[in-house]
């Protein structure tokens, strides 16, 4: 039976091997060339070598584990935790130093993250409300902990909340990272510029997204897929309002849109699945989708 060319006789250590060899080889001033050419267009880009998605997923991972035993870590009620807090200080503040060089600088990078860490108590309790009301207005949630540990709503609203704190301070870029990080994990897309009260409620999520300039109330809930977005996309409205406002107690079902900065959804509004609503509607509002377009049922005024 014939040899076959990809197994070489014992003898012949290289044999039909070297058939398998690029030839001919690569020459190095090639890929010094390739280098080259390489270092000019990364030099086009200002972001800091010091940041990364992963850095910043790490961060909020760190972070949570401050806040909740349900996120590993080995924290303790103690000095433990008291040191895991200083030694989060330490690895923070030289990273947003960098990232203060790289945007406007509100202050001395030492202080806002003294400010921030400090902060962590506070933030601590409007994640445990928003944990709080998905048991108390989901039927399948069986404890706190369960909320805490496996929510995709909770692990985003709580992602989110961390990051718009830091991005109050003028610290740029690490809250847009957080997010995304938390939007890679939980497919949950909230703008840490976005304004979202007490009491948040997204159950099961994928697909939720809220714009920069959106303002939603206290004891909002929103379904999988509701978009709360701009009506339109265009570079020149980046300093406008281009997202909608829900008021306090509004429902919004899976798949609704709701779009457009003057957009403002009264509250204790119903918005029914599927429904696309682009002009503002008053308190007490029932929009459902009937057809081909969104019905409004009544209105408590």
């Amino acid at each position: 039976m014939p040899q076959s060319k990809r197994s070489a006789p014992a003898n012949d250590p290289a044999g039909s091997h070297a058939l398998l060899s690029p030839q001919p080889p690569y020459k190095d001033q090639e890929l010094s060339a390739a280098a080259v050419a390489l270092r000019a267009r990364r030099d086009r880009y200002e972001a800091p070598a010091c940041l990364s998605l992963e850095e910043a997923g790490d961060l909020v991972v760190r972070l949570l584990q401050l806040m909740f035993p349900h996120f590993g870590g080995g924290c303790t009620q103690g000095t433990d935790l008291e040191s895991r807090i200083f030694d989060l200080s330490d690895r923070l503040t030289p990273l947003v130093d960098d990232l203060l060089s790289y945007g406007a600088a509100p202050g001395p990078a030492s202080g806002l993250v003294h400010a921030f860490l400090t902060e962590l108590p506070s933030l601590s309790d409007l994640c445990h409300e928003d944990a709080l009301t998905l048991l108390e207005n989901d039927p399948a949630a069986i404890s706190l902990d369960e909320v805490i540990l496996s929510y995709p709503g909770f692990m985003a609203v709580a992602t989110y909340r961390l990051a718009h704190a830091l991005l109050k301070l003028g610290v740029p870029l690490l809250p847009r990272l957080m997010t995304e990080y938390a939007h890679q994990k939980t497919g949950i897309d909230i703008h840490p510029k976005a304004t979202i009260g007490k009491r948040f409620f997204i159950d099961h999520g994928t697909g939720v997204v809220i714009g920069g300039t959106a303002v939603i109330g206290n004891s909002v809930k929103l379904y999988q897929g509701v978009t709360i977005g701009a009506l339109r996309v265009d570079r020149k409205d980046r300093n406008a309002k281009r997202h909608p406002t829900l008021e306090d107690n509004v429902v919004v079902y899976a798949s609704a849109t709701i779009l457009g900065g003057d957009t403002v959804v009264g509250a204790r509004s119903v918005i029914g699945g599927n429904v696309w609503l682009t002009h503002s509607v008053p308190p007490g509002s029932r929009i459902m989708f009937k057809g081909e377009q969104a019905s409004s049922m009544d209105s408590d005024d």
